[in-house]
């Protein structure tokens, strides 16, 4: 990612957030915006990076906004984009941060909860729909529509810029738990490219994430999810190679782990364990904990990890979770019965072909000593990830 779309990426949910808070209008001020990042887009990478950046977006979204809403055509708004091509003089960006207020008005009741999701990953997230298309593993022009028409709703529920009454907020923070979830886990593991990682959405979205935290503190899978993204996170040194190739927990630098993260995140699980009711998050925290707090990969509590599994399976059940319960099996009973249990697991039609279970059936059979089998399912595998570090881990596993 170049610098200009770095600075993009940073600034598009503080500026959406902005032009909503000043303007109403959610879907006219985020068209506004998106046509700011293109004249951006285009005019920073021969002018140079404004001074103030946000402020300039903000301008220009700003001005773009009001011709939006002085013409109705499509036609009309083209022809009026060649105006925004002179950069205008920078103002100073609002000293409030609305991004949290945009999280909630993204997960309105209005919308469905996909509808919820895939808007805040849009608005605030800034993830293009393809990616997001990857996320929900459906078809882009479907969540292209879903966008569309989550605007289209707000617009005509006559949602307001400000935070949700009490008696909505239990539903809409879910729906933000979800978005946020998806938002690190498309930074921790890109889901297509180049890049193993997407260190600006990580980042922030741990930074959401400890705003609500700070907003709502005796919430446990707040804090569940918080405390996961910082035990995750906190391995991403170690993860990956200076050429960029990735590198599997077990054979990771653990001295190059962020000590500060897991402590924090240690506290903040334990603490919600003992003194919240357990939901998934902090299940997924706990497991998390316990392969982070193990000084090396053979001194990993993996039984502790099984039942942790088992009750996560209980909880929410998922194919994630189906895949990643079995290695548990696999490294407490060995690898025979795991295999077995993935065999069965297959027959979910979330998991038939999907690459992730037939790297774990390799590394399932590499284990229990069948290496021709384990490299077919290694290959099998990278030609069905979108993401070239991991196509090349399974590649060179495959060789």
């Amino acid at each position: 990612m170049t610098e200009v779309e770095s600075l993009l990426r940073e600034h598009a949910p503080h500026v959406l957030a902005a032009l909503v808070r000043h303007h109403g209008g959610f879907e006219t001020c985020e068209d506004a915006v998106q046509e700011a990042l293109l004249v951006a887009a285009t005019r920073w990478p021969v002018d140079g990076v404004p001074a103030n950046p946000r402020g300039w977006l903000i301008t220009v979204a700003a001005r773009r906004r009001t011709e939006l809403w002085r013409n109705e055509t499509a036609r009309r708004r083209r022809e009026e984009a060649v105006a925004l091509l002179e950069p205008p003089e920078a103002e100073p960006p609002p000293d409030v941060d609305d991004t949290l207020t945009l999280l909630f008005l993204c997960c309105h009741p209005a919308l469905t909860p996909a509808s919820q999701v895939a808007l805040t990953l849009r608005a605030v997230g800034g993830l293009t729909t393809g990616e997001i298309a990857r996320a929900f593993l459906v078809p882009e022009p479907t969540i292209g529509q879903r966008i569309s028409r989550a605007k289209q709703r707000i617009k005509a529920s006559g949602a307001q810029f400000r935070m949700p009454p009490p008696d909505e907020r239990p539903a809409r923070i879910a729906a933000v738990l979800r978005v946020l979830y998806l938002i690190f886990n498309e930074g921790y593991t890109a889901s297509s490219g180049p890049a193993l990682h997407r260190v600006e959405l990580t980042v922030e979205a741990i930074r959401l994430t400890r705003r609500l935290h700070a907003y709502l503190p005796g919430d446990g899978e707040v804090a569940g999810l918080l405390a996961l993204m910082l035990l995750t996170d906190a391995r991403r040194p170690a993860r990956a190679r200076p050429d960029g190739s990735l590198v599997p927990l077990a054979e990771q630098d653990r001295g190059r782990w962020d000590a500060a993260a897991i402590a924090e995140g240690v506290a903040l699980v334990s603490r919600a364990l003992t003194t919240t009711e357990v939901g998934p998050y902090q299940l997924q925290a706990a497991i998390a904990a316990v392969h982070d707090e193990a000084a090396r990969a053979a001194d990993t509590d993996w039984a502790q990890i099984l039942g942790l599994y088992d009750l996560l399976d209980r909880v929410a059940p998922g194919p994630m979770v189906t895949l990643n319960r079995i290695v548990a099996v696999a490294m407490v009973y060995g690898p025979t019965t795991g295999l077995a249990q993935l065999d069965r697991a297959e027959s979910d039609a979330a998991l038939a072909g999907h690459y992730r279970l037939h790297a774990v059936r390799a590394h399932l059979l590499d284990l229990a000593g069948d290496r021709e089998a384990a490299r077919e399912q290694y290959r099998l595998a990278a030609k069905r990830t979108l993401s070239v570090p991991e196509q090349r881990y399974l590649e060179s596993k495959a060789g």
